[in-house]
């Protein structure tokens, strides 16, 4: 405070000094006016013909001859007095967007209106506001800023609002001309957006970054109301944060983790709460690292629990696209808590069961008539667990982590999130080596959570050689591991015999994923198995049809082959027999025709072998 009121004196001294290069040194002055700390000898009748609250001031004390005149509080202290002072003396300066503001405040405040004066200093500043600054948006962010000293004189003229409305209406119709610019045709002659191209109707964002952060939210708010893009406004948010938002290591005390420079606490932590009332409601219109970085500075600031609910809200519908680095959430609590916030990371991983929940609620149609055997929830899911996996393993090694909290982490997503175990079995083996004196009931508890049926041969291995495991752990690994080695042995077989033992153990497996899987995921499997099983009975039928052609066509080659070599050795028989007598016509016939059938009798008989 001590410097803010030496810089008005400064200004205030510097101001009576200019003022006695401007006004009338061959006439004695008359009034003498005391503003925030500085003097200007002034004249009556210039000031009253121009001033409507000066007038008044004079007309009241006429029978004591005024002569000093104090006026408080007026908006832009001494420097914007000795404007409005010159404007009554008739001295031209120029208006601009650095002192407009001031010029309509100190105009409404002296009551220099045109109900005293013609083109009175009140009409001349609104008329530059309205016909030059609310049609350019640096000069409404420049009147803005100024605007910050004046409040609430300038929200009272609407000099806030209209400038907050042209800024929005100018970003708009920036936005939509950008948009217009993207547009191009496709090689089938169909109008689309160019998203690859680079958009330029957000320049704006740069200039709204240096408004204060009340004025900046009304801004966004209007922007919102106006239809501006939500990539734009969270980029604009963003763009702010990495402004406003000092490093965080200047906050805290790195000995003792305690808080200094409340002044600069307390502005951040206003700036948090501020944008996160300001996040769009779409998703991806932000990037989620941003998001976690806000939650970051919200429970380093201690932000408001609303503000932090709102956090983990938004950072649960779009987990799956997080990163291992997002999750390590540092802890600032006292020295015996854990490394990370796993709490806020438990909230956070409840809200996305709870999201992806109610969205299987809202889609239940889709879900029981979905073909795809992994829907976009259910690979969310399988992208989720695998980066609570990793995020289990990340802070097992904490040797403050209580058994209860890395428990509740692993038991927050349904067991049908996760279609193989490795990760959640590390994450339990690096946890059991760190706390080497956990009790053998808290280890079977812990054990319980794998399903060692989903371990890979790799991790199956590890695990029947784990000594850290309990033995009931290790038998049911080794259990597991001689059933498929089992059904690997059978998989050696010929192709005949092969394929039932594969379809069995395939049915086998299945059904035991199922059992683990939700009952809607559960029937869409069950749908997609009976359809499988459908596909490979036809593709059997087919099969079988073309051995029964391939059979039929054996047997006709056969019978062919078989009948030419039988007659040419018959031929040559009775051509040795009909040396030995002669018989009639009809008699020499009927041996032939007896050993024909007696031949076709031996042929049927071969086929029927054959067969």
């Amino acid at each position: 405070m001590d410097k803010q009121q030496h810089h008005q004196l400064s200004l205030a001294k510097s101001s009576r000094q200019r003022c006695n290069e401007w006004i009338f040194r061959d006439v004695k002055s008359d009034i003498t006016i005391e503003v925030n700390g500085g003097t200007f000898a002034l004249h009556k009748f210039p000031l009253v013909s121009r001033s409507g609250r000066i007038r008044k001031l004079v007309a009241e004390h006429r029978d004591s001859d005024i002569s000093r005149v104090e006026l408080l509080n007026l908006p832009g202290g001494a420097e914007t007095f000795e404007l409005a002072a010159k404007f009554c003396y008739g001295i031209n300066f120029e208006i601009t967007s650095s002192n407009v503001a001031q010029l309509c405040c100190v105009s409404d405040y002296l009551e220099m209106t045109e109900e005293f004066s013609k083109d009175n200093l009140g009409s001349r500043a609104e008329e530059y506001l309205e016909s030059i600054v609310c049609k350019n948006l640096e000069m409404c962010v420049e009147v803005l800023q100024q605007c910050e000293n004046l409040l609430p004189l300038a929200d009272e003229l609407k000099i806030v609002s209209r400038c907050i409305d042209a800024i929005a209406s100018k970003a708009c119709a920036e936005q939509i001309a950008s948009s217009f610019s993207r547009l191009e045709y496709s090689s089938s002659g169909r109008l689309h957006m160019n998203r690859q191209a680079k958009c330029d109707g957000d320049w704006w964002i740069e200039d709204l970054s240096v408004i204060r952060i009340d004025l900046y939210q009304r801004v966004m708010t209007a922007m919102k109301c106006r239809g501006v893009r939500p990539e734009s406004i969270g980029a604009s948010l963003v763009n702010y944060a990495q402004k406003e938002l000092t490093k965080k290591s200047s906050l805290w005390n790195p000995s003792g983790h305690t808080k200094i420079d409340l002044l600069s606490t307390d502005h951040e932590r206003l700036v948090v709460e501020t944008i996160v009332s300001l996040l769009p409601v779409e998703k991806l219109a932000v990037p989620i690292t941003f998001l976690f970085g806000l939650l970051r500075s919200a429970v380093m600031l201690d932000c408001s629990i609303a503000c932090r609910l709102d956090l983990e809200r938004r950072i649960g519908s779009q987990l799956d696209i997080a990163t291992l680095d997002d999750l390590l959430i540092p802890s600032f609590r006292h020295a015996g808590d854990t490394l990370f916030d796993v709490d806020t990371v438990q909230r956070i991983l409840v809200n996305f069961s709870q999201q992806d929940d109610s969205e299987d609620d809202m889609d239940d149609a889709s879900v029981f008539e979905s073909d795809s055997p992994h829907s976009p929830s259910q690979g969310a899911l399988f992208k989720v667990s695998k980066l609570v996996d990793n995020y289990l393993a990340e802070i097992a090694p904490d040797a403050n982590l209580k058994l209860a909290k890395f428990m509740a982490i692993a038991e927050t997503l349904p067991t049908h999130a996760r279609t193989i175990h490795d990760g959640l079995y590390r994450a339990i083996d690096i946890y059991l080596k760190a706390h080497q004196g956990l009790p053998d009931a808290d280890k079977k508890k812990l054990c319980k959570l794998i399903d060692f049926q989903k371990l890979s041969q790799e991790a199956g291995a590890h695990a029947a050689q784990n000594e850290r495991l309990p033995l009931q752990s290790i038998v049911q690994v080794l259990y597991f591991e001689q059933l498929r080695l089992r059904n690997a042995l059978c998989c050696s077989y010929a192709d005949d015999d092969r394929k039932p033992v594969n379809h069995q153990s395939w049915r086998i497996s299945s059904s035991a994923l199922s059992a683990a899987m939700s009952p809607k995921d559960n029937y869409a499997s069950l749908r997609r198995e009976n359809r499988e099983l459908k596909l490979e009975l036809a593709r059997m039928r087919m099969r079988l049809n073309d051995l029964e052609k391939e059979h039929v066509c054996m047997k006709r080659d056969m019978a062919k082959s078989s009948s030419r070599k039988f007659m040419s050795s018959f031929t040559k028989k009775i051509g040795g027999l009909s040396l030995f007598g002669h018989s009639s016509s009809r008699g020499s016939s009927s041996p032939s025709r007896q050993s024909y059938r007696t031949d076709s009798k031996v042929i049927e008989r071969t086929c029927a072998s054959t067969d």
